[in-house]
């Protein structure tokens, strides 16, 4: 029996499908949309994604991605370089940058622990926020991984490598999400509500 697509189209069906939350159809849809694009396009897109795999590579300082030695968050220097915000990923930089309510540093682990994954301490960027916070300079570290079974883990375990650094280490408070009913919150958010409650 015949293949009822081209093998061209077939492995650029593949490499979208490769990619997460990306399903069959959705990938023959961006495969096909990427086959109407009009050449000059397609090339631009390509090289896009070849020069960002050939030049973003992590920030000798913090971990988050960039494409220079040192990330721009670093580098600035009207930031608090005595608070270091800890998260899981360089998407969650992005996403506390928006909120433009923090000015200090980050430092990203790229993951948690996650044992049933073969993820374990040594293959996240720990040593490297142990030896910035070992230099003196840091008052406070802030564990900023999600509210996970893998992210606590994560957390107390950093946690406990910083506890004999004396630095000040605190954790998000996790609540109750505004427009959020509290009917269908879960014990865990309740509990994590209380404890994070503030004065009004």
């Amino acid at each position: 029996m015949a293949a009822l697509q081209a093998a061209p189209l077939a492995r650029l069906v593949e490499q979208f499908e490769r990619l997460p939350g990306i399903g069959r159809k959705t990938a023959q849809r961006l495969a096909f949309f990427v086959l109407d694009l009009p050449e000059g396009e397609a090339e631009q897109f390509a090289a896009a994604i070849v020069e960002a795999r050939q030049k973003i590579h992590c920030c000798s300082v913090c971990q988050n991605l960039t494409d220079s030695d040192v990330c721009p968050v670093c580098a600035a220097a009207d930031r608090d370089r005595r608070t270091i915000c800890v998260v899981e990923d360089p998407r969650d930089v992005e996403a506390f940058e928006r909120t433009r309510d923090y000015n200090g540093l980050y430092h990203v682990l790229h993951g948690v622990i996650s044992p049933m994954d073969g993820v374990g301490p040594e293959q996240l960027r720990i040593k490297e926020l142990l030896a910035r916070v070992n230099n003196g300079e840091v008052d406070e570290v802030i564990m900023a991984t999600n509210p996970t079974v893998e992210g606590e883990a994560t957390a107390m375990y950093v946690s406990r490598l910083l506890k004999p650094l004396n630095v000040k280490v605190t954790r998000l408070a996790y609540g109750i999400p505004v427009g959020g009913d509290l009917q269908y919150a879960d014990e865990v958010t309740l509990s994590r509500a209380l404890e994070g409650r503030n004065l009004l």
